[in-house]
């Protein structure tokens, strides 16, 4: 029996993760392409489309990246150590421990985008002191949208978000025109790993009928119980062998 759209549309959602090491093999030709044609088609605010995409598939620049990733890592993970231990992002000191996260990914996607797209539309007036989170509403959509295209065609990404310090110095690398934003990079590949069945709160859980069900309020204790659990399953997901062979 052949399986609804639905039913697709929830299969390659589950089958979405978060790679965090990647095979340096090359991807298919025209790959690329078919993602963006599809992401080009996400929801964002008076349809301003604000985003682009520069595609860096060249090693040299790929490494540069990376580089420039390593350094901001380690700026973050000094925040993260203050955090006790059950708290910090899987990912706290894994390139000192030999994680390579995306170093050999064979494609990165530059999500960026020009923000006046939004400011002069219609919508522009409606959205007065919340333009910028507007504006990048547009970008978590569309960045969804590459993630779901590449695990149709069997290809793993990662979501990298950048921060105001590294950011400036992708524009600079990559020749982007410094009023754009840079919020995310998407590299693309082959997974080098079986990442395990991701976890998330169950229907019953986050849905209420009407109105707020108060028996479903989490106090702060519950939710730093619950912050702590997702932690210790990430650092399951995320964690490779250092010395694993590409297979």
């Amino acid at each position: 029996m052949a399986l609804s759209n639905y039913e697709k549309l929830l299969q390659i959602a589950k089958k979405r993760r978060s790679i965090r090491r990647f095979k340096p093999d090359p991807i298919p030709p025209g790959d690329v392409e078919k993602i963006i044609e599809v992401a080009r088609h996400a929801m964002s605010g008076a349809n301003a489309q604000p985003w682009e995409f520069v595609v860096v598939e060249k090693p040299e620049t790929l490494a540069k990246i990376f580089e420039l990733y390593r350094l901001h890592r380690k700026q973050v993970d000094v925040f993260n150590n203050t955090l006790i231990p059950e708290l910090r992002h899987p990912v706290t000191g894994s390139l000192d421990a030999g994680q390579r996260i995306f170093q050999d990914a064979p494609v990165i996607i530059v999500v960026c985008g020009d923000p006046r797209t939004l400011l002069m539309t219609s919508l522009a007036a409606e959205v007065i002191g919340y333009e910028r989170v507007t504006y990048h509403l547009a970008f978590g959509n569309v960045t969804t949208m590459i993630h779901l295209a590449a695990t149709t065609l069997g290809l793993g990404t990662q979501w990298v978000s950048t921060t105001p310090i590294w950011e400036g110095e992708l524009k600079s690398l990559l020749g982007i025109p410094e009023w754009f934003t840079v919020p995310h990079l998407v590299p693309v590949g082959y997974a080098d790993y079986t990442p395990p069945p991701s976890y998330r709160r169950q229907v019953s859980e986050i849905c209420h009928l009407e109105g707020y069900d108060p028996e479903k309020f989490r106090t702060d204790a519950q939710i730093l119980d619950y912050i702590i659990d997702v932690r210790k399953r990430a650092k399951a997901a995320y964690y490779i062998p250092r010395h694993r062979k590409n297979t």
